[in-house]
């Protein structure tokens, strides 16, 4: 998984797979749209206007849990 930010368009992007994959966007409101691949399988979410949706002016911290190999 990795996440990315784009402060220049204040844009986040959240890819779940690697490597390209053919998809289709669902858009779930203006600012949220889902990837949808091959299988109905979720790439990513793109979050625009994210400081706004996410952090409420703030991109938040990104707290892991319970993921195997990574500490707190």
């Amino acid at each position: 998984m990795k996440i990315s930010y784009d402060a220049e368009v204040d844009a986040l992007y959240i890819r779940l797979l690697e490597g390209p994959h053919q998809c289709r966007t669902l858009r779930l409101t203006d600012e949220v749209s889902l990837n949808i691949g091959e299988g109905e399988v979720l790439v990513g979410i793109e979050i625009l206007d994210a400081k706004e949706i996410l952090g409420r002016g703030d991109i938040p911290k990104v707290v892991l849990e319970n993921i195997p190999g990574v500490q707190a």
